[in-house]
């Protein structure tokens, strides 16, 4: 299973209430985020368009819905590699997640616990690139949920 895709998520529309919600999370409300008049005019994108890291903040919740790892009492989100987000997230545009397994590992961390790589590799629908790739590296602690 090592380098394979494991699984595709459901599609997500990206709107314009989730850009505004957040930028006032982060505070960037940069205009070619949340000025969707300003963004027609001036935008080589032509409208509005999702922060990169807003794209990145959806993994931890896809990935919980595309696996579950039974016998896991916690699942800790321990970094992140290769981070890129090769196109832009129109606003309206719908997306989806493919999630391909990196590797996985046993360590002592303070206990036994498994880290496992994965890949992901969002997809804006009738887009010819990747909007964002990254690894996400998360820690499971086995035990009794």
């Amino acid at each position: 299973m090592v380098g394979q895709e494991i699984a595709v998520s459901d599609w997500l529309t990206v709107t314009q209430a989730l850009i505004d919600a957040f930028a006032e999370v982060t505070g960037d409300r940069q205009w070619i985020h949340v000025d969707p008049a300003r963004a027609r005019r001036e935008s080589p994108f032509g409208s509005t368009i999702a922060h990169g890291f807003l794209t990145l903040a959806l993994l931890p919740a896809q990935l919980d819905q595309l696996v579950s790892i039974r016998d896991a009492r916690m699942t800790v989100n321990y970094g992140l590699n290769r981070v890129r987000f090769p196109a832009p997230v129109l606003v309206d545009s719908r997306i989806r997640v493919h999630l391909h397994l990196q590797s996985v590992e046993a360590i002592e961390a303070p206990e036994r616990t498994f880290q496992v790589v994965w890949r992901a590799e969002f997809e804006a629908q009738g887009a010819t690139k990747s909007v964002c790739v990254a690894e996400l590296i998360v820690r499971y602690y086995p035990g009794a949920g």
